[in-house]
């Protein structure tokens, strides 16, 4: 039996509504030592913003980080997964996308995470990749 998103989906996502600014998202990600927040809107899931989104296009484009919310940073281009998708699915989507992180959505609510450290721990355990997701965070 093939294995799914579910089986190493990272559950119980960071979720930040749109209206959030980077200053707050980036504090949730750094108390809850995540490196990525859902953004939603309303029940309605947005996209997601990493801790490079927070950098690359809130940070180093100057101007009011404090004023500056999340829907304004969020990729326009959303592409998610759900729970029981297959892992291969998962894996060639994010090839043919280019991104590190999926969102999992069930019954249209953000429900995990599923992230390449997350197929790494799956399939090389022994992989420096591995190693690394599998670390405690430094604090």
């Amino acid at each position: 039996m093939s294995q799914t998103v579910r089986d190493i989906m990272t559950t119980d996502p960071v979720i930040c509504p749109a209206s959030s600014t980077v200053v707050d998202a980036a504090r949730i990600m750094r108390d809850r030592d995540v490196g990525n927040v859902l953004v939603t809107s309303g029940d309605e899931l947005r996209g997601i913003v990493t801790d490079r989104d927070l950098v690359v296009r809130g940070v180093a484009e100057g101007g009011d980080i404090a004023g500056t919310t999340l829907d304004h940073l969020v990729s326009a281009d959303l592409v998610t997964v759900r729970p029981d998708d297959d892992l291969e699915q998962a894996v060639n989507l994010m090839r043919e996308r280019s991104v590190r992180r999926l969102p999992v959505v069930e019954e249209g609510r953000p429900v995990g995470v599923v992230s390449l450290g997350d197929f790494a721990i799956e399939r090389d355990s022994q992989s420096p990749l591995a190693d690394i997701s599998a670390a405690k965070p430094n604090t």
